[in-house]
């Protein structure tokens, strides 16, 4: 784990790299809180009373995705990271559950644990999934929801490339291992950076050999999975009502064009945008062309 001297000057750097203003580098708090009896970790960027975002990792990632981003819209907002289920420093589900309903309760039940009124909910790949299902429900709840390259419809040869990653080995002789297959996987990361991102995702065993923080009983979705998630996301989109915009990397294989188009119309108040620079883990890849889409789409929502 960094020292905290290490995790700013880390923050400082990759900040630099992407061409992000930020106003003041600081740290985030980390907090553990009970929710459907397990126990969950986040970070909390501070400026409680502002108007809350809840940002949502996706599969095999963890809270600290979010960290620049969070960074750059902390002095306006009120910016959480959930570590979810089976991820990060939160706990595995003692009997493997990690359905989309259960996600979508440990949602609901933070929200209403910590508080948060009528939360902006960002949501990336998993995430995004979990957070329009909770949309769903609970839309009448929310100020708004951002989905980071995903929508319901996906390109299979892009999951299946997501599904092959991280069904690799899990045990690697070190976090330099890691790190080089990761590049292999998206080239578009600084390694330097990259290796710094990934301690936030890897812990040392006894043997000496790093693993992923992520549990290895999560299911993968499957094709057929994920069609019938397609189509059980398809049947509540009318439910959807709070102002939502769908953003997807220009570099991404797992959406298209005409998916993420599709769906935003398919929304009662859908819109959508691309950004360039960017394949599917948008706030890694471009972090400041993100935070460059949603600052307008938080202005037009009021928030």
């Amino acid at each position: 784990m960094l020292e905290a001297s290490e995790q700013l000057e880390h923050l400082k750097l990759a900040a630099e790299v992407a061409g992000l203003e930020v106003p003041r580098f600081t740290l985030p708090e980390d907090y553990d809180v009970v929710v459907n009896r397990m126990r969950f970790h986040y970070l909390d960027w501070g400026a409680a009373g502002r108007h809350p975002i809840l940002f949502l990792h996706g599969g095999g990632l963890n809270a600290h995705t979010w960290d620049l981003v969070c960074l750059a819209l902390r002095g306006e907002y009120h910016c959480l990271a959930l570590d979810q289920r089976g991820h990060g420093d939160s706990e595995w589900s003692p009997v493997g559950d990690y359905s989309l309903p259960s996600q979508v309760r440990d949602i609901e039940h933070f929200i209403e644990k910590l508080g948060l009124e009528r939360p902006l909910v960002v949501g990336h790949s998993m995430g995004g999934f979990a957070a329009m299902a909770y949309a769903a429900k609970f839309a009448r709840r929310m100020a708004g929801l951002v989905l980071v390259d995903i929508a319901p419809e996906l390109n299979p040869s892009g999951t299946a490339r997501i599904r092959d990653f991280l069904a690799q080995e899990r045990e690697l002789e070190s976090v330099d291992a890691f790190v080089e297959r990761a590049m292999a996987f998206n080239p578009l990361r600084n390694p330097a950076l990259l290796r710094r991102s990934l301690l936030h995702n890897l812990r040392e065993l006894p043997n000496g050999k790093w693993t992923w923080k992520h549990d290895p009983n999560r299911a993968r979705p499957t094709p057929e999975s994920m069609r019938a998630r397609q189509a059980e996301i398809m049947n509540e989109v009318a439910h959807m009502t709070c102002p939502t915009l769908v953003l997807r990397g220009a570099k991404s294989d797992v959406l298209t064009d005409e998916s993420v188009a599709g769906f935003a119309r398919a929304l009662p108040n859908g819109r959508w945008m691309r950004i360039e620079g960017a394949g599917h883990t948008v706030q890694g890849d471009n972090p400041r062309g993100l935070v460059e889409a949603l600052r307008p789409f938080l202005r037009e929502i009021k928030l």
